[in-house]
């Protein structure tokens, strides 16, 4: 028996696709070019061919809980074969934005983060703070030491600032930690919230529409189906598969695993400043330092490669969102390095200036994480594990 369904257009959600980059929408006639294409589509219930219907419909409970749309890897061949110019990657790509918005709370920061006029007031907010911040280090040092004594700076044994050029002497670690520790702790709640809800949506989503046997859900299992994707993740498999972008697999690793060296760094220098009291900056000749610089300078070759991919190509839709997360990676980055480098010249102003603009740019990057493009790193990955805990081929 065939399955009915109520149609109840949302056009609000139409339009919101259309303003995150989906304009191209109504140009889809339903020709399925696109699902015979796409080399990574499932063989069963293809995408994006009913992703568009059900876009075009402003279905959007059936789009935004299904994993579907992060299956898609938009690498183009669709969009390229398509004969009407509608570009079905660019739609995918605007309905996960409006997914991420739609699992991240609170929802206004979300429309903040993607509104090219709020960018001012969402850097606003973390320079004030490290500004207010600077001050308090470089001229409350005698207080605070008073107050908690002279280990509250966590830069020598005896309290006292590092000699000569050092971070931590323009804006104590102390009050760098107490910003990025609790921020961090509070994305990673924020997503958390937001993958509960996921889960419950793809699988309810994919019992109806017959992508999976199973109508239970075994937290266990899927969490073990996860884990074994993420070798498909690491290995970037799927980018391998496509056609028109398969470049873009390299530039792609190289970010990913330059984000996972500096992460271990991160955590490697917390340890050591704060359980075995290491003075920092590290010597240009400890291991740790070696694996920052190597990981910091792919992260800028990385991000370059991506930004000269997007540049290069003129047929793929580019949104603010795009752009968004490009800048802030490569600010991040190149921020990293010049503080570094000025600090091994002698020119502390502008290493002072750099290590600033850097930790603004890593507040956009944690703190609006969940809001903006880089959350498909989350969600991705959840959709991934599903299809390979459902057995769908």
């Amino acid at each position: 028996m065939t399955q009915k369904y109520m149609v109840e257009p949302d056009l609000g959600f139409i339009n919101e696709v259309v303003g995150l980059g989906g304009d191209t929408l109504k140009k889809c006639f339903q020709c399925a070019t696109c699902s015979v294409a796409c080399p990574i589509s499932p063989e069963e219930k293809p995408f994006p061919r009913k992703e568009m219907i059900a876009a075009s419909w402003g279905l959007k409970d059936k789009l935004v809980g299904s994993a579907d749309i992060w299956l898609c890897h938009q690498c183009g061949d669709c969009s390229t074969m398509c004969p009407r110019g509608a570009a079905p990657g660019d739609v995918l790509g605007a309905i996960r934005s409006y997914a991420i918005n739609e699992y991240a709370q609170p929802k206004i920061l979300g429309k903040m983060v993607n509104d090219r006029s709020k960018l001012g007031i969402l850097t606003a907010v973390p320079a004030a703070i490290f500004a207010f911040f600077a001050f308090l280090t470089v001229f409350g040092h005698e207080f605070f030491a008073k107050i908690f004594g002279g280990e509250f700076w966590y830069h020598t044994h005896d309290g006292l600032p590092v000699p000569g050029i050092a971070a931590s002497n323009f804006i104590s670690s102390w009050f760098v930690d107490i910003v990025f520790v609790p921020l961090a702790l509070g994305v990673v709640v924020v997503f958390a919230l937001g993958l509960k809800r996921f889960i419950a949506d793809m699988h309810t989503n994919a019992v109806q529409e017959g992508k999976t046997a199973r109508t239970d859900f075994d937290w266990k299992e899927y969490l073990q189906a996860t884990w074994k994707t993420l070798i498909t993740i690491g290995k970037h498999k799927k980018f391998s598969e496509c056609g028109e972008n398969r470049e873009r697999a390299t530039a792609h690793m190289m970010v990913l695993f330059s984000f996972i060296g500096l992460a271990i760094v991160t955590g490697l220098v917390f340890i050591g400043v704060y359980f075995m009291h290491q003075a920092t900056p590290y010597s240009q000749l400890n291991p740790i330092k070696w694996v920052a610089n190597v990981s910091g300078v792919a992260l800028i070759i990385g991000v370059f490669l991506m930004i000269k991919s997007r540049l290069g190509k003129k047929d793929q839709k580019s949104a603010y969102k795009d752009w968004y997360i490009l800048g802030v990676i490569m600010v991040v980055a190149v921020t990293g390095m010049f503080t570094q480098m000025f600090r091994l010249g002698g020119v502390a102003f502008l290493s002072y200036l750099a290590y600033y603009i850097h930790l603004i740019a890593v507040f956009h990057l944690f703190a609006y994480l969940p809001f903006s493009k880089m959350a498909h790193l989350v969600y991705r990955t959840a959709a991934m594990g599903y299809q390979t805990y459902s057995g769908r081929k």
